[in-house]
């Protein structure tokens, strides 16, 4: 690397981040210096943490540094951050040294066509419309998203906007701060004393009645769907904790327009039915993506599991344990050949010690200076150290020195395990499922004799792919599967 502060300037993760690169046998220089870092003894260590304080220090003010000429441009007017829907970014340019026109500053300025975009939000917020329902409605009109070539406008999207003071004419800045946490940066909001408030009411879009009327519908809507507080509880529900999902398929499948396959649910007479659905069709609407095919979770994901274990059988087992085998085999034999190598390797170096050793000795005999005998000396004992702590490594005992047999039974014992587990036991099944796929499953909306369904492929780690359909049907009761396997090991 050019110099030490670019492994880091954080001086503990940084000091033994280099320890471990060492320890494993990797030297370390910095060529704009030309040296190397060593750690062998207590002079090398204190000037480690001597350089590593001081780069630590240097970020610290080039901190302090941003965040003065930040502050100062904001109170000023000026851009601090990036773009944001309503307005265009405008550089402001003054004559440079040389005469040319170089940028000063950026300011914000109304964008006419999207400032009508979002007092149409909040329009539509204050007549009692949800985020979605915005969202669909904005889809269908063609409107084109905040973000451009993206995937029409998003509930969420929707919300953050309506939750943005800069449309009323009131920008806020220093509501977060870089933070470093294991060597790297984090972000994390400020207390709300540390904020800084500016009134900008040439940025106002929004009036105050329309802001005031949209916020009512807010905070209605909050109240009436809040959480009920558990029982004995005065200050509301107690915070929830994060849970393993209880759908199969959660964060695992996605639509073939990319979108997340989400579970869902509605009523069907007294009882609730469960579905799985594209989210960006539920949540924005035909226009971004025209499939709104719900199939029941019990049938999906029936057929993602049997599709799943099929490839677990004993025949796949059997073979996907030789091939694994003679893996082994094979890196066992390279290894034995490494060793050999390096036994030569090393008693060659050690011949060459011998001779240097004798030069030495000989004093002023030799027609070479002792100082490059001595160098030469060192260069070839380090070499023959490194080769020595190979030859340690690879001379090590295989991994894997059981009865072949033996090993054979009990994988195929495995994955019998795994394909009772994936077939009767939901919540283990999904977490076998997380370990084998590669990348989430892709599901693809199909009809077949007046009857629709889906078909999804995906890749799992054991290098096969998987193929499956499931659709509703009258075989086996309301809810039969019927499934289509087409796998490939490798």
């Amino acid at each position: 690397m050019s110099e030490e502060s670019r492994l880091g300037r954080e001086a503990i993760e940084t000091s033994y981040a280099l320890k471990q690169i060492l320890d494993a046998g990797v030297r370390v220089f910095f060529y704009l210096e030309d040296r190397e870092r060593t750690l062998d003894s207590a002079t090398d260590k204190v000037l480690l943490a001597v350089t590593s304080f001081a780069s630590e220090l240097e970020r610290e003010r080039a901190q302090q540094r941003t965040y003065d000429a930040m502050l100062r441009k904001f109170h000023a007017g000026h851009v601090t951050g990036g773009r944001c829907y309503g307005y265009d970014n405008v550089e402001v340019t003054a004559p440079g040294p040389d005469g040319r026109p170089k940028r000063h500053h950026v300011r914000r300025q109304i964008n006419a066509a999207q400032a009508a975009v979002v007092r149409r939000l909040f329009e539509l917020c204050a007549a009692g419309w949800g985020f979605t329902r915005i969202a669909k409605q904005l889809n269908a009109d063609h409107v084109p998203p905040p973000r451009p070539g993206g995937k029409g406008w998003a509930p969420t999207a929707i919300r953050e906007m309506l939750l943005r003071d800069d449309y009323r004419g009131l920008v806020r800045w220093n509501r977060t701060q870089k933070v470093h946490r294991g060597g790297t940066g984090a972000q994390r909001r400020r207390p709300p004393e540390d904020v800084v408030t500016r009134e900008a009411p040439e940025l106002r879009i929004v009036s105050d009645e329309l802001w005031e009327a949209a916020h009512r519908q807010l905070a209605q809507r909050q109240q009436a769907f809040a959480p009920r507080s558990a029982p004995g509880t005065a200050n509301g529900p107690a915070p929830r904790l994060d849970q393993h999902s209880r759908y199969l398929l959660s964060g695992l499948g996605r639509c073939v327009c990319h979108g997340a396959l989400i579970a869902m649910s509605r009523h069907h007479g007294r009882r609730r039915g469960f579905f799985y659905g594209c989210s960006y069709n539920w949540k924005r609407g035909a226009e971004v993506c025209r499939n709104n095919l719900h199939l029941p979770q019990a049938v999906l994901d029936a057929a993602v599991l049997e599709a799943v274990a099929a490839p677990l059988d004993a025949r796949v087992v059997a073979a996907a344990v030789h091939a694994a085998l003679e893996r082994l085999r094979e890196r066992e034999r390279q290894r034995g050949e490494r060793r050999q190598n390096l036994d030569r390797e090393i008693q060659v170096i050690r011949g060459r010690e011998q001779r240097l050793a004798e030069a030495i000795a000989r004093g002023s005999g030799s027609d070479t200076p002792p100082e490059a005998l001595l160098q030469a000396l060192a260069a070839e004992q380090a070499r023959r150290i490194a080769l020595e702590r190979e030859r340690v490594v690879v001379s090590q005992p295989a991994a894997l020195a059981v009865d072949h047999a033996r090993l054979e039974q009990l994988l195929r014992q495995r994955a019998a395990d795994a394909r009772a587990v994936l077939l009767r036991h939901l919540p283990q099944g999904r977490d076998v499922l997380r370990a084998l796929l590669v990348d989430r499953l892709t599901f693809r909306p199909f009809v077949a004799g007046g009857t629709r369904g889906y078909r999804f492929v995906g890749h799992a780690s054991y290098g096969g792919l998987l193929a499956g359909t499931a659709w509703p049907t009258t075989d086996g009761g309301p809810n039969g599967i019927r499934t289509r396997l087409r796998s490939a090991t490798r």
